[in-house]
């Protein structure tokens, strides 16, 4: 009995190892090519390793083209989409579960039924709506369009972790003489915290790695992020510059590689609320 819980926890760590190497294969790949010299790229049978290193391709990729520019864009971007989806979709569920008002259900139901539609759908509406209003191809259009599609999800989802948070915590609050707005900032926000952080997280890659709406509504290069951008700057007459493409990728995963490292604790946490001790 013992030998074959040892022999099955063996398969299950050699299976799970075998799982994480197909899936960080090409991350490896794409770092160890972007330090390869132009000359090692196209050897037939490829070379898993460079025989020797270069970081020829990031000092040009950083001094000779515009690729800050897109990173500083990419950047407002992501983290203003972050802030305003936030910070109105954590007000949109704390209303949606404490207060009560006519249609509250068919509200939350019409906010995820926005959610199911394509976002193709909306492109040209928005577009319209954008060269109406006069933003149109400016970040704070790619801003506004980001939300539209990023703010149904995140409601629904603080929504689900609101409701997770007893109802006896706040009015135990407000009896000891608490404002509902102190109520909320002192006792409610601290408990959906986790659920604050994965929902930021979530947003902030989905407009970091967006990339239809960008093409589509920003013509620019003062104001692409670096989805379009780095396409844009790249391909020229279909040849494809991949050495520069490959540091560009690697420089564009390291900040979302950062944050997942300090923000892996409270991902995990907040994937997991369904309920408050106490």
């Amino acid at each position: 009995m013992l030998a074959r819980r040892v022999i099955g926890a063996g398969l299950l760590n050699v299976g799970t190892w075998v799982v994480v190497l197909a899936v960080i294969f090409p991350l490896i790949w794409m770092v160890l090519t972007s330090l390869k010299p132009q000359s090692e790229l196209f050897h037939i049978p490829p070379a898993f390793w460079p025989q020797s290193i270069t970081f020829e391709h990031y000092r040009v990729l950083l001094e000779e083209t515009p690729f800050l520019q897109y990173f500083r864009n990419s950047s407002i971007l992501a983290v203003s989409t972050t802030v305003l989806v936030i910070v109105v979709g954590t007000l949109g569920a704390y209303s949606l579960v404490r207060f009560s008002y006519p249609g509250r259900e068919k509200l939350a139901l019409l906010v995820l039924f926005t959610y199911l539609l394509p976002s193709v759908v909306l492109i040209i509406p928005l577009y319209l709506l954008m060269v109406w209003a006069g933003v149109a191809n400016s970040l704070l259009s790619l801003v506004i369009a980001y939300t539209t599609f990023a703010l149904p999800y995140a409601l629904w989802l603080l929504r689900s972790f609101m409701q997770g948070i007893p109802a006896d915590l706040e009015a135990a609050a407000l009896i000891d003489g608490a404002s509902r707005l102190g109520a909320f900032i002192d006792v409610i926000l601290p408990q959906a915290l986790p659920g604050i952080i994965s929902t930021a997280l979530f947003t902030f890659i989905l407009a970091w790695n967006e990339y239809l709406y960008a093409l589509v509504l920003v013509s620019s290069d003062a104001a692409r992020p670096l989805t379009t951008g780095v396409m844009n700057m790249l391909i020229t007459s279909f040849n494809i510059e991949w050495s520069l493409l490959m540091a560009a990728s690697v420089l564009m995963s390291l900040p979302l590689i950062i944050i997942f490292a300090f923000l892996q604790r409270y991902l995990t946490r907040g994937f997991g609320v369904g309920g408050v001790k106490g």
